[in-house]
């Protein structure tokens, strides 16, 4: 995750930049841990990489199970827990083990598609104490309904961030980019500002599950770079104007040396302090910082590698499994630098994305160390 409005306001203000830049990094005591609870959908939405569908998946963890598995993550030092889905609403258990999380300390967070959201549902929402709450709107009406393949979807997540954020919740946008609806981008970040929500979270398109099959209607680079001129654009304006935003971004680690680049053109005199800044935040840190369990309880590198498990929190505790090296995937995973080839092997900016997603790679290839297709940066860019 790439928090873009953190580097922007760091470049607002060089005294706290030449601050960043010189404080040591700071090692994260254990994963942010991605937890597929539950499989079941009430959407079948085009670019879900968990495959999810309105029915159940036999052999999903128990309640006492999650319970169990949940205190080895708080003492392995797991700070951050999101629940997922599927949709996570439609577990029949999703307060008693929100409400278990929080008792053990976890940052919480709930990503929901919003549809099941009403009156009566924010209530025991907002009785969690949720730390965030991310609803996907993937476009306007017509973009976002036809993504979610459900009439009146996007009224419906609509009302559940407007329930929420009246409720005083922190909630955000997440948007799938791919060229479908990147035209939509620049009324979705003023529905932001309109709606007063507190965050957006631009996900860049990664081939797994029914992603992978549209991989095709990938965004081309010029869209991409288009995208990121509008984010960095709006976040820099808000930020001169006084205005609280939080932009975000995922599942391209590229867009940490395109702000570099950005930084170039505006401010040279601070570019090699957003440099060190950057290398601190490493880029992509699946298999180190980034875990998934999947509602089946098989630990992934990251949410797009259901693929690939390395183990069963059955069998193991997380813990143990995420400490295995034996796997080669997990071993090059937290290599640094990574055994990348190709452009990213060659990129003078590998210390900032490491290299990248590894899955866009490995669908395409076969090979998770080839070059990343989705890297949108040109050959000069990434000094090739």
């Amino acid at each position: 995750m790439f928090r873009l409005s953190r580097y922007l306001h760091l470049l607002a203000d060089p005294e706290r930049l030449a601050q960043a830049a010189a404080a040591p990094p700071v090692t994260p005591t254990g994963p942010v841990v991605i937890w597929n609870l539950i499989r079941r959908c009430n959407l079948t939405c085009a670019h879900c990489y968990s495959t999810s569908a309105d029915k159940d998946f036999a052999g999903e963890l128990t309640t006492a199970e999650v319970k169990a598995v949940m205190a080895d993550l708080r003492a392995f030092g797991v700070p951050v827990l999101i629940l997922s889905g599927g949709e996570p609403l439609m577990r029949p258990d999703i307060f008693e083990l929100a409400h278990h999380a929080k008792s053990l300390g976890f940052y919480l967070a709930l990503s929901t598609n919003g549809t099941l959201i009403d009156a009566d549902q924010v209530a025991p929402i907002a009785a969690v104490g949720f730390d965030y709450l991310g609803i996907s709107l993937d476009g306007l009406a017509e973009k976002h309904d036809r993504f979610r393949r459900r009439q009146g979807a996007f009224q419906a997540s609509l009302q559940g961030l407007r329930l929420c954020h009246e409720a005083g919740l922190k909630v955000g946008m997440r948007f799938t980019l791919c060229q479908d609806n990147a035209q939509d981008l620049p009324a979705l970040l003023d529905l932001m500002s309109e709606e007063g929500i507190d965050k957006f979270y631009l996900s860049h398109l990664n081939y797994a599950g029914r992603g992978n099959k549209h991989r095709e209607r990938d965004a081309y680079a010029s869209m991409t770079r288009a995208a990121m001129d509008l984010l960095i654009e709006t976040g820099w304006s808000r930020i001169q104007r006084g205005q609280a935003v939080e932009l975000v971004t995922g599942n391209n680690d590229a867009d940490g040396v395109y702000l570099l680049h950005w930084a170039e053109r505006h401010f040279p005199e601070r570019l090699e302090d957003l440099r060190r800044v950057l290398v601190k935040w490493g880029g992509n840190a699946s298999g180190q910082h980034i875990a998934n369990i999947d509602n089946l309880g098989q630990v992934h590198p990251d949410s797009f590698w259901w693929n690939y498990p390395l183990g069963n929190v059955r069998d193991r505790p997380f813990s143990a499994i995420w400490e295995d090296r034996t796997d080669p995937l997990m071993a090059g995973l937290k290599q640094r630098p990574r055994p990348v080839g190709g452009r990213c092997g060659t990129c003078a900016h590998l210390a900032i994305c490491n290299g990248n997603t590894r899955t866009r790679a490995y669908q395409v290839t076969g090979d998770p160390w080839a070059e990343d297709p989705g890297c949108y940066l040109t050959d000069a860019e990434i000094g090739y």
